[in-house]
C-alpha cells in the first residue's frame, strides 16, 4: 500500500480567495520564483565553470562514443555530470547523429548514460549545507571577480554556482513553508495524492508537464525538494512527480529533432521512448517500489519530528534523490543490452519518407550556446564536414574537366554542394558569433575564431569551383573548345591543387600545427606551374595554334586555381597558428 501523508486534521472545502492569493503572491510566490531565479543561475554557472575547468578532457570524451555500449553509457554519464544537464547531452546527440557522426544505436547508449548523470543533481541537493549557501556564494564571488588567473576563476564560478543552488533551494523552502498553514491551498496538494495507480499517473503527468515548461528537470527537482522537506507533499508524491520530470525532460531532445533528420528524429523518439515506457511500467509497481526505497534507507521519510528550527522529516531529500536514481539505474539496466534492437525495431518501424533525399547536414542548436564546450565540438565538426565537402567537389570538378561533353548529373552536384556550403558557412558563423557572446574560456574563443576563418576560406574555395564549372558549361555551350594541350595542362593543375587542398585538409581534422613549411613550398609550385601554362598558352596564342576565345577561358581557369591555392595557404596559415 502507499505510503500514508502524516496526519492532519482534514480542511473544510473552500474556495482560493482574492485576498488569499494576494497573500499566497506576496509571501510564497515572490520567494519561491527568486530562488527558482537564483537556483537556475547556479546551474548555469555551475555547469559553464566546469566545462571550462574540464577543458579539453570534455571533447575528448564526445570523441571516445563508439559502438560500445557501456562506453557510450559512460560518456552520457560523466558529460552529464560536467555539464548539469541531460537536455543539452541529448540535444548534442541529435545533432550529432543528424550529421551523420553517430549512429542511432550509439546515441541510445549515450541518452541511456544522460538519464543517470542528471540524477547528480539531487544528490547535491542532498548535502546539509542550505544555511552556508550565501557565505560560499559570495566568498567564490570574491575569488571570481579578482582573481587573473583564468583556471582559479572558473574553478571559483563552479563554487559559486554550488552556492546559488543551495541558497536558492533555501529560499524555495522558506518560500512554500507558509503553505502549511493554509487549508485552501493544503487541499488542492492534496488531490495530487498516488493512493491509486491513476493517481500516481496524475502526479506523473504534472511533474512532466512543470519539467516541460521550466525545460529543466533539475529545477522541478529541486522544487519538489522544497515542497517534500516542508511538508507539502508526502514522499510518494514527491517520487511520483520525479517520475513524470524523466517524461517531460524529453520534451527539449524532441523539439531539437524538428526539420533534422529521420535518424536524427529516431533518436529523439528513442529518448521518448525509453523514459515513457520505463514510467509506465515502473508505475504498475509503484507501492512496492517506495517500500523499497524506503527499507534501503531505514526510515519513513514521511514520519514528521520536531525541533527548535521547527518540524523536519528526515530522509525525504536522500528519499527523493534515490528514488530518482533508482529508476534511471533499473532502467538503463533494463534497456542498454537491447540498444540495437531498439534502433532496429526504430527504423522498421518508422519508415524513411523521403529515401532519396540527403540528410539536413547543419544543425547548431541554440541550446548548445550554454555549453561552448559541447557547442564548439558540434561547430567542429561541421566544418569538418565543408572539408570533406570541398573535396568532393574538386573529385566531381576533375571529372568534368576530363569530358568532352557536359554532364548534367555531376554539373548539378557540384551546384548543390555549393549551395549547401553556403548555408553551413552562415550557420556556423552565426552559431560561433553566439558562442562568443557568452562566458567562456580563451582556448573555446581562439577555437571559435579558427572555425570562424576556416568556414570562409573553405566556402570562398567552392566558389570558384563552381566558378570554373561555370566556364566549362559556358564555353561548351559555344564551342569554345580549349586546345588538347591547355586542357592536359588544366588537368595537371588540377591534380596538384585537389592534392594541396587533401593535405592542408588533413592537417584540419587532425589539428596538425607543423604544415606551414610544406604548405608554403607546395603554394609556389602550383604559382610556378600556373604561370609556366599561362606562358605556354600565350605562345599558342601567338602561333595561332588556338582560338583567342577559348584561350581567355583558360586564363581565366588557370587564375581561379591560383585563388583556389591561396584560400588552401590562408587555411594552413590557420591551422599551423598564423595570425
Amino acid at each position: 500500500m502507499f505510503l500514508s501523508q502524516r496526519n492532519r486534521a482534514s480542511p473544510e472545502p473552500g474556495k482560493i480567495t482574492v485576498s488569499s492569493a494576494l497573500t499566497v503572491l506576496v509571501t510564497i510566490g515572490l520567494p519561491v520564483v527568486g530562488g527558482l531565479g537564483i537556483f537556475l543561475l547556479g546551474m548555469k554557472n555551475m555547469s559553464e565553470g566546469m566545462q571550462a575547468v574540464a577543458g579539453n578532457k570534455l571533447r575528448t570524451l564526445i570523441n571516445a562514443v563508439t559502438s560500445h555500449r557501456l562506453l557510450a553509457c559512460g560518456v552520457g554519464i560523466v558529460v552529464t555530470c560536467l555539464i548539469q544537464s541531460s537536455s543539452v547531452t541529448t540535444v548534442t546527440v541529435v545533432g550529432f547523429v543528424n550529421a551523420g557522426l553517430m549512429t542511432l544505436a550509439q546515441a541510445i547508449g549515450v541518452i541511456l548514460g544522460a538519464n543517470i548523470g542528471t540524477t547528480i543533481t539531487g544528490w547535491l541537493l542532498v548535502l546539509k549545507i542550505g544555511r552556508y549557501g550565501l557565505p560560499i556564494l559570495g566568498i567564490a564571488a570574491l575569488v571570481y571577480l579578482f582573481s587573473k588567473n583564468e583556471r582559479i576563476r572558473y574553478t571559483a564560478m563552479v563554487v559559486m554556482g554550488f552556492g546559488m543552488i543551495f541558497f536558492g533551494l533555501q529560499l524555495m523552502k522558506q518560500g512554500f513553508a507558509p503553505l502549511r498553514e493554509m487549508d485552501t491551498f493544503l487541499e488542492w496538494f492534496s488531490r495530487f495524492t498516488p493512493d491509486s495507480y491513476f493517481g500516481v499517473l496524475k502526479c506523473a503527468f504534472a511533474g512532466a508537464l512543470l519539467t516541460a515548461i521550466i525545460q529543466s528537470s533539475s529545477a522541478t527537482i529541486g522544487i519538489t525538494m522544497g515542497l517534500a522537506s516542508t511538508g507539502i507533499i508526502n514522499f510518494p508524491t514527491a517520487a511520483a512527480l520525479v517520475l513524470g520530470e524523466n517524461v517531460g525532460t524529453t520534451v527539449t531532445a524532441y523539439l531539437s529533432s524538428i526539420g533534422a533528420s529521420r535518424n536524427a528524429k529516431l533518436a529523439a523518439y528513442a529518448h521518448i521512448i525509453i523514459n515513457l515506457g520505463g514510467v509506465i511500467c515502473i508505475t504498475a509497481l509503484f507501492p512496492w517500489y517506495i517500500k523499497g526505497v524506503v527499507a534501503v534507507l531505514g526510515t519513513n521519510p514521511d514520519l514528521a519530528v520536531q525541533t527548535d528550527g521547527g518540524t523536519i522529516f528526515p530522509n525525504i531529500i536522500q528519499s527523493i534523490a534515490l528514488a530518482h536514481t533508482g529508476f534511471n539505474t533499473i532502467l538503463v539496466i533494463a534497456v542498454l543490452p537491447f540498444t540495437r534492437i531498439l534502433a532496429r525495431a526504430l527504423e522498421r518501424i518508422i519508415p524513411d519518407k523521403y529515401p532519396d533525399e540527403p540528410p539536413h547536414l547543419v544543425y547548431l542548436d541554440i541550446r548548445l550556446l550554454n555549453s561552448p564546450a559541447l557547442g564548439i565540438e558540434q561547430s567542429k565538426e561541421e566544418l569538418i564536414f565543408m572539408v570533406d565537402s570541398v573535396e568532393k567537389m574538386m573529385g566531381l570538378l576533375g571529372e568534368t574537366l576530363r569530358m568532352d561533353k557536359s554532364d548534367q548529373n555531376l554539373e548539378r552536384k557540384i551546384f548543390k554542394w555549393e549551395e549547401i556550403l553556403d548555408n553551413v558557412q552562415k550557420e556556423i558563423t552565426e552559431f560561433l558569433g553566439g558562442l562568443m557572446t557568452g562566458n567562456i574560456t580563451h582556448e573555446v574563443m581562439t577555437e571559435a575564431r579558427k572555425q570562424i576563418r576556416l568556414a570562409d576560406e573553405y566556402e570562398s574555395i567552392s566558389d570558384y569551383i563552381v566558378s570554373m564549372q561555370k566556364m566549362l558549361i559556358k564555353s561548351r555551350k559555344y564551342s569554345l573548345k580549349i586546345s588538347e594541350p591547355g586542357r592536359r595542362d588544366l588537368i595537371d593543375l588540377h591534380n596538384h591543387t585537389r592534392d594541396y587542398i587533401t593535405f592542408v585538409s588533413t592537417a584540419v581534422r587532425t589539428n596538425q600545427e607543423d604544415i606551414l613549411n610544406r604548405a608554403y613550398e607546395e603554394h609556389k609550385e602550383i604559382v610556378r606551374l600556373m604561370k609556366g601554362y599561362r606562358g605556354a598558352n600565350l605562345a599558342r596564342l601567338a602561333a595561332k595554334t588556338c582560338a583567342p576565345l577559348p584561350g581567355l577561358v583558360f586564363a581565366d581557369m588557370l587564375t581561379n586555381y591560383r585563388h583556389i591555392a591561396e584560400h588552401t595557404l590562408n587555411t594552413a596559415e590557420v591551422v599551423g597558428g598564423e595570425k
